[in-house]
């Protein structure tokens, strides 16, 4: 039996806690997939006034639950194997100590070790408007090898519902990792009828 592919999820105070519990519950129906959570304190406040979810509620969705104050847990440390790094949503807070080295818990601590190990790590970070700092910070972890990645709606998806929303932008983040699901992203089918629709001589068809 092959051993599971590993996934950190780690939850913070920005707003947007439902994308971080989304994508834990698509991750538990992905088969092959192992999940480790870290929330910070902020994110489960942030969980509880957002989703009104409590604590335990949130834990049981992932396989392995680690204290953001233990900085001796195996995502800590780059021997522990796995495919990379989510923080969803990622708080401009992170966003900073993540930029400049500052491993002060499990949060940024796991994800320095990403960045060291050359794993991916993907940010949704969720603040507007931005100011220099935010947008510096941005650069400097994508330049060291993060992928920032703010959950922007899908609006050419037509989404009908919070839901569609947040479950477009977690499909997108899954596809990152490749992980196989159904049914969360509307894929892009370019827009031949629209075209049409708007100019009368725009063929409706590609032509071979």
């Amino acid at each position: 039996m092959n051993a599971p592919r590993r996934l950190v999820v780690a939850i913070t105070g920005a707003s947007g806690a439902a994308y971080g519990v989304r994508l834990l519950q698509a991750l538990g129906t992905a088969e092959g997939w192992e999940t480790h959570l870290v929330c910070s304190p902020s994110g489960l406040l942030t969980i509880h006034h957002e989703l009104g979810m409590q604590r335990p509620e949130v834990e049981r969705l992932a396989d392995v639950v680690h204290n953001v104050r233990d900085i001796g847990a195996t995502v800590a440390s780059g021997s522990f194997r796995c495919d990379g790094m989510v923080v969803a949503p990622c708080s401009m807070r992170t966003l900073a100590a993540i930029a400049t080295g500052l491993a002060d818990n499990l949060v940024t601590r796991a994800a320095d070790v990403m960045l060291k190990e050359r794993r991916r790590l993907v940010l949704l970070a969720r603040e507007t408007p931005l100011h220099l700092v935010h947008l510096r910070n941005m650069t400097t972890v994508t330049e060291m090898g993060a992928i920032v990645m703010p959950p922007v709606p899908a609006f050419y998806a037509h989404p009908q519902s919070v839901d569609d929303i947040v479950g477009h932008t977690v499909g997108r983040v899954l596809d990152l990792f490749g992980v196989e699901h159904a049914g969360l992203v509307s894929r892009w089918r370019g827009m031949r009828a629209t075209l049409a629709a708007v100019h009368s001589d725009f063929p409706t068809q590609e032509t071979p």
